[in-house]
């Protein structure tokens, strides 16, 4: 598994649908969780919060539509894109699922294709990075596809765990992340390793930013963790 690999839930309780959206978006670099019903979907969020969710629409006991509702009214599942799968394709019920918090509708049957242009589209925005974008933050630029990172126009050489990290930072400025979720963004869920390496490297990040000058960027938070400004 690559790290900063963007995680999609993928919520459906028809178990053909569930396994070839998984196999499409593992094949397309995406890390997926799969759910099979409403309930399941809660508590997946929970345990392993997703970066985008694809959510089908008609499902028996919790609908889709109320999962949806729950997760945008919560301020801490609110920002993650929800991309509504379902048969209806009215106009009327594509508004009621908009309406509820979808961030996009699309109607069965669709093309795989399709959905995924549309998963890639709401990740530029909360995950530009894993779209291969560049990221701007003062006077720092990092350039997701060629991996490149300048300060003032001056080259900094970083190693793949910094720029992960610096990345992971440039996404969303101002957030305060802790250890643990730094570790789980840029070593992996599946690997363990010690909250003080998070510090060893957030120390080499520091010390690879500032190299020309400039004030550090990266601000400890007191019992909280790291942010970037």
């Amino acid at each position: 598994m690559s790290v900063n690999q963007p995680t999609v839930l993928v919520v459906e309780d028809e178990p053909a649908q569930r396994e070839v959206l998984a196999y499409n978006l593992e094949a397309e670099g995406f890390r997926v969780s799969k759910a099979a019903s409403g309930d399941e979907a809660l508590l997946l969020v929970d345990e392993d919060m997703p970066d985008i969710i694809v959510l089908d629409w008609m499902m028996p006991a919790l609908s889709g539509i109320e999962v949806c509702r729950r997760l945008k009214i919560r301020p801490e599942t609110r920002g993650i894109p929800i991309i509504m799968l379902s048969a209806r394709s009215e106009e009327v019920d594509k508004v009621r699922g908009l309406e509820t918090g979808a961030d996009d509708y699309v109607v069965k049957p669709y093309s795989v294709i399709e959905l995924m242009a549309r998963v890639r589209s709401q990740l530029r925005r909360v995950r530009p990075a894993t779209v291969g974008l560049r990221l701007e933050y003062d006077d720092i630029v990092l350039d997701a596809e060629t991996h490149k990172v300048s300060r003032s126009d001056q080259p900094l050489k970083l190693g793949p765990t910094e720029f992960r990290l610096l990345s992971t930072f440039m996404e969303k400025p101002g957030r305060v992340w802790s250890r643990e979720q730094l570790l789980d963004r840029v070593w992996g869920r599946d690997i363990y390793v010690d909250t003080r390496t998070v510090d060893v490297h957030i120390g080499r990040l520091r010390k690879s930013l500032t190299q020309y000058g400039g004030a550090d960027p990266v601000r400890t938070v007191r019992g909280a963790g790291y942010a970037l400004g």
